[in-house]
């Protein structure tokens, strides 16, 4: 759906009612897109620490220095 600016301002609850049941509303400024309203993502709680643990692993030479010929390559002198 698009809508006017003007009409927009003057409809924003009902717009905003649209956009939470799932429509997309487009806002026009002379006939050109210039915001979209859609209905926000669902709220996440709050991260719990720790959930992850045991199942990423983390090699050994994680941070051991690079060898001379991938450096290379990162820096742009291969």
């Amino acid at each position: 759906m698009e809508v006017n600016i003007n009409v927009a301002r003057t409809k924003f609850s009902r717009l905003i009612n649209r956009a939470q049941s799932g429509e997309e509303v487009v806002i026009t400024r002379n006939g050109r897109p210039v915001a979209k309203l859609v209905a926000a993502g669902a709220a996440r709680g709050p991260r719990r620490l720790g959930a992850l643990r045991g199942r990423i692993r983390v090699a050994k030479d994680f941070d051991a220095p690079l060898p001379d010929e991938i450096l290379a390559l990162f820096e742009g002198s291969a």
